[in-house]
């Protein structure tokens, strides 16, 4: 069962303790059951009853804590972090958010050498609470260059803190604030702890219409000594964008859960509408978008889940993380948006319907890809890495399928963040030769002709600093990797040469939609635009595989799950 299905949950844990955290929030949700979760989103109560379970339960306190600050059983294990993000994006992205944004919020605490405020925080996390992370301003964004918040110092050593922070989730009730600004009179980058209950630090307002509350925060002259300093200069800004590399992976993990309910509903409701004397389900129409949402979703999953093998097993001289991950946040998040689409247009007016999972979905689908970075900003990110995977692979030892119990401690000590054009990747060939399905044999061939096109047709200086032209090619790069990890990961699950077929049906026309794009920007040259048309292609359809994945994977869904009302 690659889906998570809460009436038969089989993903494994090495340990019996980890397998009852996720079963007892399975447990609490369909206790709580959907009538309630959609009250409470629609009256945007604060979820308080999910913070109290979680308190009782240790939940974030056992998942969140590295074990040399936490108690038995506590780790840093993206094994479990995978498994507890995917159940709180099925049951609603509210949930998920507060655990994303303590992620954030520990990640600069975690990554310090200040002893003092890891043992504060890990105190904080046994009692219940919820961190928050200061790194965005109203007037600059994620342009942390331009960050105005600034540490005065005084006579006696300490600093105050002055200015204010914007779109800083749980920064309402926060036991720690991890918060970047400047230290006044120098060029230093400082990373420090605020606490919301102490003077001078002030809730300015919720800047959305949600359950979460995303606060505009100011300090003002608000205390800060020695003891709450976290990091200085060079190390404050590589653990600001370090901790952004931990957080972004868990965007894809909602996105997962989140179209995994909506597939779910989807299905019951076709399955058993009837129109025109007939089933939904059996319009060739809507079996065409289910079963290309699933491929998709799939796909998203078996991703995801490779990328965290990769993450797990990082080391200063392997950081191929640093592109699968971003993949993770700008990839994954993107094709749940078109899996809802999908289903959107098979449930129709259904999806507005608001005693629906479905309802919220629509709508909270869309944050994904523009939340820890826009899809913008991580493809120019992505590109860095083009030349290295594509022409100048390396040799690495295989790296493993990663369930076991570890302390993934790397990722607080992740170092230095430039260099990304240096890093190195194995040959991605490895992977697209471990099955043989026509499918993959056409986008074998689109691959190559796409790397043909960039060793003889030089992007030139203008095109280069063109971001719509590399957003294009970077779109056309991002396949590569994603198909890399995807079959990487199937043959790990020992998939079916139909299911990986079916998902190179879509993947096949997606690098010709990308192919067309590029095509049509205006500074692609006449010798670009004919290597784009030879990368159109068209997947091959086959019948027998189809009605296998709908009738086997997609139909086989219906009556599985349905929510406790």
């Amino acid at each position: 069962m690659l889906l998570l299905n809460p009436n038969n949950y089989t993903r494994e844990y090495p340990d019996k303790a980890s397998l009852e955290i996720m079963l007892n929030t399975i447990r609490f949700f369909e206790d709580k059951g959907l009538k309630a979760i959609k009250n409470d989103d629609q009256e945007r109560v604060w979820y308080q009853d999910f913070l109290d379970f979680v308190k009782n339960e240790q939940i974030f306190s056992q998942l969140l804590t590295p074990a040399a600050n936490g108690d038995s059983g506590a780790r840093w294990d993206m094994w479990r972090i995978q498994g507890f993000n995917e159940i709180l994006g099925f049951y609603g992205l509210p949930y998920w958010y507060t655990w994303q944004v303590t992620i954030l919020g520990l990640g600069p605490i975690w990554m310090s050498g200040n002893e003092d405020a890891k043992q504060k925080a890990a105190n904080f996390l046994r009692e219940g609470g919820i961190f928050a992370f200061g790194l965005s301003e109203k007037e600059h964004g994620a342009d942390v260059y331009s960050s105005e918040m600034t540490l005065v110092p005084q006579s006696d050593g300490t600093f105050l803190a002055n200015g204010s922070k914007y779109y800083i989730g749980n920064a309402n009730a926060a036991a720690m604030v991890s918060t970047f600004g400047k230290i006044q009179g120098t060029t230093d980058y400082v990373f420090f702890v605020a606490e919301t209950n102490k003077p001078g630090y002030e809730v300015v307002k919720n800047t959305v219409n949600s359950q979460n509350f995303v606060a505009e925060y100011k300090l003002e002259n608000y205390k800060v000594t020695e003891n709450d300093i976290l990091s200085r200069g060079e190390k404050a800004w590589f653990d600001a964008l370090n901790t952004v590399n931990v957080g972004k992976y868990n965007l894809g993990w909602a996105s997962i859960g989140m179209c995994t309910h909506g597939l779910y509903e989807a299905i019951n409701h076709a399955s058993s509408r009837r129109l025109y004397n007939m089933y939904v389900t059996d319009f060739p129409h809507v079996k065409n978008m289910f079963v290309d949402a699933y491929a998709r979703l799939v796909a998203m999953k078996l991703y995801a889940m490779r990328t965290a093998d990769y993450m797990r097993s990082a080391s200063l001289t392997d950081r191929r993380y640093l592109l699968y991950d971003p993949l993770v946040k700008m990839k994954v998040t993107t094709q749940g948006e078109e899996v809802v689409d999908l289903m959107w247009d098979v449930i129709a007016a259904k999806g507005f319907e608001k005693d629906t999972f479905f309802e919220m979905l629509t709508r909270d689908i869309r944050a994904l890809p523009k939340l820890e970075g826009t899809v913008h900003v991580n493809i120019a990110l992505i590109v860095k890495f083009v030349q290295n995977f594509l022409f100048v692979p390396a040799a690495f030892d295989e790296v493993p399928m990663r369930n076991d119990i570890a302390d993934d401690t790397f990722l607080f000590n992740q170092g230095p963040t430039h260099g990304l054009s240096k890093i190195q990747f194995h040959d991605f060939h490895a992977a697209l030769n471990l099955y043989e399905t026509p499918n993959l044999k056409i986008f074998k061939e689109q691959v190559e002709v796409f790397r043909g096109m960039l060793v003889k047709t030089k992007t030139s200086q203008e095109q280069q600093k063109d971001t719509d032209m590399m957003l294009a090619l970077g779109n056309i790069f991002t396949l590569v990797p994603y198909a890399q990890l995807i079959l990487e990961c199937a043959k790990y699950y020992k998939l079916e040469n139909e299911l990986v077929d079916q998902i190179f049906d879509f993947m096949v026309r997606d690098f010709s939609k990308y192919a067309l794009q590029l095509y049509s920007k205006n500074l692609t040259s006449p010798e670009q635009q004919q290597f784009c048309l030879s990368m159109i292609r068209k997947s091959v359809f086959d019948e027998k595989r189809y009605m296998h994945i709908w009738n086997e994977h997609v139909l086989a869904l219906k009556g599985q799950y349905v929510m406790n009302p």
